[in-house]
């Protein structure tokens, strides 16, 4: 089942994220198994909003931990991402 996943992480700004998502991009595993689609912006409130598309959960959980590195090494704050099944995912 496909899932939305979303992110809040407060505090992040434009620059910090621009890294962190070249970082990820740039690794020798990059795109993960079941990575469908990314999308990111603030989130009006001085963070950082990621909305990803995943075949499943099981996939975006692997996906955190090939990640979970350059995440650490970025400084990013330990964030709860918000899991939900998605009913429909149309790409243009």
């Amino acid at each position: 089942m496909a899932v939305i996943v979303t992110v809040e992480i407060p505090g992040r700004t434009q620059a910090e994220y621009e890294e962190t998502h070249a970082q990820l991009v740039a690794a020798e595993w990059w795109p993960p198994q079941g990575f469908i689609a990314h999308a990111a912006g603030p989130d009006g409130s001085g963070g950082w909003r990621v909305v990803d598309f995943w075949d499943s959960e099981d996939d975006f959980l692997a996906f955190v931990q090939l990640a979970r590195p350059i995440f650490e090494r970025g400084g990013m704050p330990r964030v709860i991402p918000k899991v939900q099944e998605a009913v429909n995912i149309e790409l243009r």
